[in-house]
């Protein structure tokens, strides 16, 4: 039985230390706003023109 009781603290000591650890990050570390910039090929924007849609008959 003490092997347990050792192996439960010691789990529970390392989810306190890793709960501490995030919630420190998350009170006192803020994040920098920055511009993000993603380029899109024009081949998605203007699709080729497969001639079905919008062609008139002669």
């Amino acid at each position: 039985m003490p092997t347990l009781f050792r192996f439960l603290f010691v789990c529970a000591i390392l989810a306190g230390t890793v709960y501490g650890a995030m919630w420190g990050l998350a009170t006192f570390v803020e994040p920098e706003p920055r511009d993000v910039t993603i380029r899109i090929p024009s081949e998605r924007v203007n699709p080729p023109a497969t001639g079905a849609i919008g062609t008139t008959r002669k």
